[in-house]
Order: C-alpha cells, then structure tokens, then sequence
C-alpha cells in the first residue's frame, strides 16, 4: 500500500494530536494552509516544501478541522474552531517542537491566523508572508461563500477549481476527483460544515484583525496576491500593505487564489528572497 503523503509526524497539542510535516534544517518557517474543502498542509504546501527546506526548516501542520490532524469527537465543536483556538494550537505546536521563533506564511485562511498570531505572540513571530490574506475587514466573495458552502459532488469540486484557478489548464477532471475524494474521507465534511455555516459573512468578520492591532505590527511583511483572484479580493492585500508599516506587495499578474500553485517556483523564489534578505539583516 502506498503511504499518503498528506500524513506524515504526529504530536501533541493542547489535548489532540496535530498532524504536521517537519523537513529541512535552518532557520524555522511555520507554514499555514487556507480554508478550502478536504485541505491539507500537503495539498496547500506540496510544491513549496522541497524548494524551501534546500536553506530551512519548514514545519507544516493541519490546523484543527482540517487534513489528518485529530477533529474534536463531535464535529459540530464550535469552540474548536475560533481563531483563539486555532492561534493556540499554533503556539502549542512550536512549544512543542521547542521552536521559541518562526518566520510564517499564510495562505488565505492561513494569512488571517498568522496575523492573529503575530499580534497576540509578537515575539514568536520572525517575519510574514500573507498570500491572498483574509484578516482584515470585507464583504464575502461569491468565490469564497461557494468554497465555505460547498456540498461534497465532482460536479461542484470542479465549479470550485474553476473559481480557485485562473488558468483552465489547471482544473483537469483527475484533479477534481482527486479533490473531491480528499474532502469526503471520514469526518473531513462533518467538520468543514460544521465550520462555517451561513450565513458566512459572519465568519469573514470573526477573522477579522483590528485596524490597530495591524498596523502596530513591527514584523517585516511579504504581501501576495493574484490579481485575478475571485476567493480573496485583491483589495485585501492592498489594505494590508498599507496598515503594515514594514510591508512590501507583490502581484502576480494570470493568477487566481493559488499563487503557490500556479506560479510556484516564482512565488518560492520571492518568498526564499524574502526570508534571505531577513537572514542577512540578522546577521
């Protein structure tokens, strides 16, 4: 039997067990999937991880919820999934991997719980990378309120490629199977429904950082997005780099809300530039 590559190390976190993925060595880097249905670390980060751990260590967990990590015992938990609860669950992790510091990169969902983490543990935090980053106050896309409602088919797996990807290349029917399977292995689309329920504008406010808390950031900041993307709104990043004093943005022209997928080895190049370029400031 093949091994799934989406499960990989096993450890303790607040009272469950966080599935994660731990490869390279160097200076730590926490990587945070988005929100999307039967996401993973590995499905989110597959493309990023080998190129990143050439320099780094690369820690790469299921948040609560999602992927392999351990769901609560009733899927409809509320509690179990708050940003609170999803910021502890990051902190215990490094605590557990006795990692006083990492640099993060979060991705949509992701970006909204690194921001939340770097404003409640500042000193944790290293540096920033936000791609295509909920956290700041908007209305909710069409996109995003069809990803959060989704009810498991091929059929709509496919709409929700479409809207992920900007390019139709990218949205094939074996990768529509594939993540539809992903989404409907035991326990994933109990929970995931039980995670954002309508209506969803709600839970786009509850990620939400405040203005303040934001722009007193003192973390150099990597801002990316897709111009094309229809989950997030490039607006977003426009704001984030903007509050963020120590920020920078990139825009990736053709790309939708994948930009570690569509143009992966040039976002991983800015991201290794990026986190280089804090090494050397170190120094």
């Amino acid at each position: 039997m093949t091994q799934n590559p989406e499960i990989s190390r096993s450890i303790s976190t607040g009272g469950f067990v966080t599935n994660y993925h731990d490869v390279g060595s160097g200076a730590p880097v926490l990587l945070i999937h988005g929100s999307g249905p039967g996401v993973s670390a590995w499905a989110n980060w597959r493309l990023l991880l080998p190129v990143l751990s050439q320099t780094r260590r690369v820690i790469a967990p299921d948040m609560r919820g999602f992927g392999f990590t351990e769901r609560p015992a009733n899927p409809a938990e509320a509690s179990a999934y708050t940003m609170a609860a999803w910021v502890q669950q990051a902190v215990d992790l490094l605590d557990a991997l006795e990692i006083e510091q990492a640099d993060l990169v979060g991705n949509s969902f992701g970006g909204a719980l690194s921001l939340a983490l770097a404003i409640a543990h500042p000193k944790r935090v290293r540096r920033l990378v936000l791609m295509g980053s909920v956290g700041v106050p908007f209305e909710i896309t069409p996109g995003l309120d069809a990803v959060w409602g989704y009810t498991p088919s091929v059929e709509v797996m496919r709409g929700l490629l479409d809207i992920f990807a900007f390019s139709r290349a990218l949205v094939t029917d074996e990768l529509a199977h594939l993540r539809y399977q992903a989404s409907v292995q035991p326990g994933f689309q109990e929970a995931f429904a039980a995670m954002f329920p309508a209506p969803r504008q709600r839970w786009v406010d509850a990620m939400a950082s405040s203005e303040a808390a934001i722009r007193a950031l003192p973390h150099n900041t990597l801002v990316v997005h897709g111009r094309e993307d229809r989950v997030i709104p490039l607006a977003n990043s426009l704001t984030l780099a903007n509050w963020i004093e120590r920020a920078q943005l990139h825009v990736f022209g053709q790309c939708g809300h994948w930009t570690q997928i569509e143009h992966a080895a040039r976002f991983a190049q800015l991201v290794e530039n990026f986190l280089a370029e804090a090494d050397a400031q170190a120094a």
